[in-house]
């Protein structure tokens, strides 16, 4: 879907300027975006790895695991049906403490193995939209609680941020920090609450 939608503003875009004599610009914009996508895409991949770099030593150094204990009481608030120990219980630690220190990147692989563990356990307990592939699987409570805490998460760092204020010749590019903090801190508090307010619908029946 999105495919299309991008060909067609393309398209549009080229039609556009075909027809009002500016094609010369579309194709210098063109130009000028493609050295400055291959720019950034360096500047990118300096700072994944600075950080990546960063979270093997922590994870080496047991300072991963050290955080992990320490969000645990707050995993276990949110999600009180995972059985200690586990697997999923770890991905989404792992996960959150990314996306806390504002890795995006290092957190996907955690998310996507979390979701993996999510859908395992509900075949461990049997439920059936599980047990067999097809269009009514369903995602589980603890999966839509996962996704939601994933996009409103803390961050305390916003690393994506501070590396594309400075790639665009930012003058102070950790600025953000601040309100960066504000803003995620409050979606998260939101988020808690949504999904707290759901889960006792839920029970309810």
């Amino acid at each position: 879907m999105l495919n299309a939608i991008w060909a067609v503003m393309i398209m549009i875009a080229v039609l556009y300027a075909a027809f009002t004599g500016h094609m010369s610009d579309v194709t210098n914009a063109a130009l000028d975006s493609a050295g400055e996508a291959l720019s950034l895409c360096f500047t990118m991949a300096g700072v994944v790895a600075l950080w990546m770099g960063l979270m093997e030593i922590a994870g080496k150094a047991g300072l991963v695991q050290k955080l992990t204990k320490g969000i645990s009481p707050f995993l276990r608030f949110m999600f009180p049906k995972i059985p200690e120990g586990h697997p999923a219980g770890e991905y989404i630690a792992a996960n959150i403490i990314a996306n806390v220190l504002g890795l995006g990147w290092a957190c996907t692989p955690a998310g996507l193995k979390a979701m993996e563990a999510l859908a395992d356990l509900e075949r461990e307990r049997g439920n059936i939209q599980y047990m067999t592939e097809g269009k009514d699987r369903r995602a589980s409570n603890e999966m839509c609680t996962f996704l939601i805490l994933n996009i409103s998460s803390l961050q305390l760092i916003p690393v994506n941020m501070i590396a594309y204020r400075s790639q665009y010749g930012s003058v102070n590019p950790a600025s953000i920090i601040a309100p960066a903090v504000a803003a995620t801190l409050f979606s998260s508090v939101v988020a808690v609450i949504y999904c707290k307010i759901k889960d006792a619908k839920l029970a309810k029946g």
